[in-house]
């Protein structure tokens, strides 16, 4: 017989005589064996990089459709990956397949929106291919970004199989600009009548709004000023705004109190219109003067920061008349008797007599 289960086997034979004899037993032992069970650590569908895990149930020894002979392999390509096993009792036995499967990742690559060298303040948009998702080499998370700053750029791209790939870097240089500043400053006060030189730093080239095109121009009106720089490297700046006010200056004029052709001993006062400083030709620092010297006046009026010059107003001086008593005899007589006195005459004098 053939027997293909556990038991005790025994048999009884009868010769041609009529005899018979029984054998002893024969135990029949059928070892049994469970089918191999793969367990994957992780996600079967794996992307290009990546690994899983395969293990199988415990055995004695293992052979994987591999090659391998350890309990568990990792893997990372696709394909179809089983496992027999043999137990301690010699007895064998071949798993299912476990089906590993890779997906393709997006390709990842960096198109820019124009020069990747640019003047600094400028910026270039860089754009990447399309995904589902996108991380940037400064953290920006955008499809796009504007590009400000010189370095390497890349980004990571994942599609929507999860798998991601990263692009080849792209070079941004940021060219330097000049430093476009208006001297003296971003607000000048000038005087009615007079000007300011805004001058700027060295360039190739200048701009100014006015439309000259110097390093420094002379202002006279009030306004607002600009001035735009460009380097060797063709780079330009644009400055603040200066602004330019005018103030009125103040007039400068005299007046006098009197007249100004005087006696000796005697004074006229000239006064100077109204300001905030005085300075006399004589260096008085009134806004009044008493004059008894004959000569040239004029004052400087401050106002505001300015000043003005007033014409010259002069004071002259009437010569002194000599005063002196003629006696056309002796001024000693008697009574009854007389003198008479004089004075020299002078064509316009005035005579007042003590009597």
């Amino acid at each position: 017989i053939t027997v293909n289960s556990s038991g005790s086997y025994s048999v009884s034979v009868t010769n041609s005589a009529g005899c018979s004899a029984t054998s002893a037993p024969q135990i029949v032992t059928v070892n049994t064996i469970s089918t191999p069970v793969i367990s994957a650590g992780g996600a079967t569908t794996l992307c290009p990089g990546s690994t899983v895990t395969l293990s199988s149930t415990n055995a004695s020894s293992y052979l994987w459709s591999t090659g391998a002979t350890t309990q568990s392999i990792t893997v990372s390509n696709a394909g179809s990956y089983s496992v027999n096993v043999t137990n301690a009792s010699g007895c064998s036995a071949s798993s299912l397949a476990t089906i590993v499967s890779v997906n393709t990742p997006p390709v990842a690559t960096i198109s820019s929106g124009g020069s990747t060298t640019i003047c600094q303040g400028n910026s270039v948009q860089l754009t990447s291919s399309a995904g589902s998702s996108y991380l940037w080499s400064n953290g920006a998370t955008s499809s796009s970004i504007q590009a400000t700053s010189s370095g390497l750029y890349t980004v990571t791209v994942t599609g929507s199989n999860g798998c991601s790939s990263t692009s080849n870097p792209v070079q941004i240089n940021v060219l330097s600009s000049p430093i476009a500043v208006i001297n003296p400053g971003t607000t000048v006060s000038i005087c009615s009548g007079t000007s300011v030189t805004l001058s700027t730093n060295t360039a190739t080239s200048y701009a100014w709004s006015t439309g000259a095109t110097s390093p420094t121009i002379q202002v006279t009106s009030a306004g607002n000023y600009t001035v735009t720089l460009t380097g060797t490297n063709g780079c330009s700046a644009t400055s603040p705004i200066t602004v330019v006010s005018v103030v009125n200056a103040p007039t400068a004029t005299i007046t006098a109190g009197g007249s100004t052709s005087i006696c000796p001993g005697t004074t006229v006062g000239l006064t100077a219109s109204t300001g905030s400083t005085y300075l006399w030709s004589n260096g008085a620092t009134t806004q009044t003067i008493q004059v008894s010297t004959a000569g040239s006046y004029s004052v400087t009026v401050g106002l505001n920061g300015c000043s003005a010059t007033s014409s010259n107003t002069f004071v002259s001086l009437y010569p002194q008349p000599i005063a002196t008593i003629s006696a056309n005899g002796p001024t000693t007589f008697c009574q009854g008797g007389s003198v008479n006195l004089s004075v020299p005459v002078v064509n316009g004098n005035t005579y007042l007599w003590n009597t």
